[in-house]
């Protein structure tokens, strides 16, 4: 079907937000605008700390500052919008508007995906083989695992929303929901979108969960590993990879509940959607900085650079 024939019949989605009281909107606008805010200056200072501290120039920081700029984006491409409609009594968002919203937050989120699975193997190689670490992680490796990760973001997002934008939208146009939500979106075509629906099911909800579980039995092999041994250093790979543990249950938790049954009554939830797209950008760099000692010696010797650089005369 035609895209523009679509467009001409639903131009806008309206959609229903988190709370219909003024008072209480403007309560949501304050904490969602501060979590933003933090959002912003807590990954854009872990990418600035990678870049320009040497003592950060190694293959875990490289995926950390990489995992901080897609929280970064994921986040963008939802919260100002979700932030401005707190401030408007009818919240609507163009059509054009709804489909670039879905292709950014399905691009971001299954590249950050992607990359947790890179941070995964780059962990396995440093605790089980050791000695071979810095020839297995090169940097073309690094480069590669990059790449990967962009490609495997754009592919998932693609599959996707080339049948999503030609799907005719001939009535309702009412998402309960704070932003354009892929399952949400699907449900209000005038059309059977069986065959959408499971493409959704098994690419963005089936295929976290077997990420994730695949993830969670490396985890596991490398913590038999590190309980093997008795030393400082295996007491340092087991803070960082409890933060790595922890980072990718609250990445891919609300994603499976969100994904991988995404048409029954009860899996939309608004607290996951939330959870996901800003509260989850905003606690990997906190979980990443504050068990990290050497992200906040880093942190640290940057501001000190700052703060001497503004006094010096």
């Amino acid at each position: 079907m035609d895209l523009l024939n679509n467009r001409s019949t639903v131009s806008e989605f309206i959609l229903v937000g988190l709370s219909t009281s003024q008072e209480t909107q403007i309560f949501f606008f304050a904490i969602f605008f501060l979590i933003y805010v933090a959002i912003i200056v807590g990954n854009l200072l872990i990418v600035i700390s990678v870049i320009v501290d040497n003592h950060l120039h190694s293959p875990m920081y490289f995926f950390l500052a990489n995992l901080s700029f897609f929280d970064l984006c994921l986040s963008s491409a939802t919260t100002p919008k979700v932030i401005s409609d707190f401030l408007r009594k009818h919240k609507t968002i163009s059509w054009w508007g709804c489909m670039i919203q879905m292709f950014f937050m399905h691009f971001f989120g299954g590249g950050e995906m992607s990359l947790l699975i890179a941070m995964a193997i780059d962990r396995y190689v440093a605790i089980c083989k050791p000695l071979h670490y810095k020839t297995i992680m090169s940097h073309r490796v690094l480069t590669g695992f990059l790449l990967l990760s962009w490609v495997i973001g754009l592919i998932h997002s693609t599959s996707q929303m080339v049948f999503t934008v030609n799907l005719p939208f001939c009535g309702p146009n009412v998402l309960d929901s704070f932003f354009c939500d892929l399952p949400l979106v699907i449900k209000l075509a005038c059309t059977d979108t069986y065959t959408l629906e499971l493409l959704v099911i098994v690419n963005s909800g089936f295929l976290s969960l077997i990420c994730f579980l695949l993830l969670l039995i490396s985890y596991a092999v490398m913590l038999v590993t590190i309980w093997q041994r008795s030393s400082s250093a295996s007491s340092k790979a087991l803070s960082t990879l409890s933060a790595h543990i922890t980072v990718v249950t609250l990445s891919f938790g609300p994603a499976i509940f969100i994904y991988a049954f995404p048409f029954n009554s009860y899996s939309v939830d608004k607290f996951l959607s939330v959870f996901y797209s800003i509260i989850t950008p905003l606690l990997n760099p906190i979980i990443y900085t504050l068990r990290n000692q050497e992200m906040k010696a880093a942190i640290k010797r940057l501001s000190n650079q700052h703060i001497g650089s503004w006094l010096t005369p």
